[in-house]
């Protein structure tokens, strides 16, 4: 089945004070009809960039964007229009992503109007209520005549996703749309968002730092493992959480704090080589994670960049070489000194 979006070798660089910013390098992605797909990575590892250019708002340097196996580039006219619409991203950042001066109701009838989607005030009434209620503002009266200031954050969250539903999306991407958000209402926004996608037949892409929340949200859906630019692990998410592959998911892994006392402390803990992270302007030839490896091969990781493939006995793809060609990982002190002394 041809997906609804597909990234293909997409590079994405930026240039800040006279130097070149590699921010995303050879990403590969596809999105299907219904889908949900998790972007997970430290801050400033590309999620945000790769959500942008799936949302249209920032093209590749180079590499191809399909929607339904077209280039973006031959959609035009009025079918790019209708293109524009059907991808939406909602900002991470309730307060900054909603016009302060114009009340709920003003914010939910612009860009039903601006497109066309009403037809009378009493029809574009009837739709703002529905917008309200599809994402629990409810009752609508007391919300449509408030500004956003009068508004709590999750409430403000809700408004921003009602706004993305104006215009019908088919892909919204959330990014960190619940990390501005008290932890007792993630929940429920996570959860609305589910019914959602299953009432309205929607892809989410959810982009976040929190491998335990991607755990969460996207249990029925895959999780995509991004390091500085570059996909490093991808897979369903119960074969991702239960069998990381990469060293750097097994990191994530094991930093998730636990609830239960007893599994926080028999949870294996895994000691990376450094914790600086290199920066955009001094990326590491090879696997960029091979300087923080505790599996680090010399000689393999730090010349080959690796590219994503199936390691044997793992059901998703793995950017690492020594994995994917031995099947194991030997950490790095037991190379350095066999006898373990």
């Amino acid at each position: 089945m041809t997906p609804l979006i597909e990234l293909k070798h997409v590079y994405r660089h930026f240039e800040v004070n006279r130097q070149r910013l590699p921010v995303l390098q050879d990403i590969n992605l596809s999105i299907a009809a219904n889908e949900i797909v998790c972007l997970v990575g430290e801050s400033g590892c590309g999620k945000t960039t790769t959500g942008k250019i799936l949302a249209g708002l920032l093209g590749p340097s180079s590499g191809e964007v399909l929607i339904e196996g077209r280039p973006r580039a031959s959609y035009t006219g009025r079918e790019a229009a209708l293109l524009r619409r059907a991808l939406q991203i909602v900002h991470q950042d309730p307060f900054a992503s909603i016009n302060p001066a114009h009340t709920i109701g003003q914010i939910l009838g612009f860009p039903l109007q601006r497109h066309g989607m009403v037809r009378s005030r009493a029809e574009l009434r009837r739709r703002i209520w529905e917008l309200l209620t599809l994402v629990d503002l409810t009752p609508p009266g007391d919300i449509v005549n408030k500004f956003p200031h009068q508004l709590s954050g999750g409430q403000r969250q809700r408004v921003s996703i009602a706004r993305v539903l104006t215009v019908n999306p088919r892909l919204i991407v959330a990014d960190e749309a619940v990390s501005m958000v008290d932890v007792s209402i993630r929940i429920g926004i996570l959860k609305m968002l589910h019914r959602l996608r299953e009432q309205l037949n929607l892809s989410i892409v959810f982009i976040t730092h929190d491998l335990a929340l991607a755990k969460y949200f996207a249990w029925d859906g895959r999780i995509a493992v991004m390091y500085l630019g570059r996909i490093v692990e991808i897979g369903r998410t119960p074969d991702v959480i239960a069998h990381p592959a990469h060293p750097y998911t097994r990191a994530l892994l094991a930093a998730v704090p636990e609830a239960d006392p007893e599994l926080t402390r028999h949870k294996q803990h895994l000691e990376l080589r450094s914790e600086d992270i290199p920066r955009l302007t001094e990326i590491p030839p090879g696997c960029a994670f091979h300087p923080r490896c505790p599996f680090f091969v010399p000689g393999v990781c730090d010349t080959r960049v690796p590219p994503l493939e199936p390691p044997p006995d793992y059901n998703q793809l793995a950017a690492c070489i020594p994995l994917v060609e031995t099947g194991r990982l030997i950490p790095y002190t037991e190379r350095v000194n066999p006898d373990g002394r």
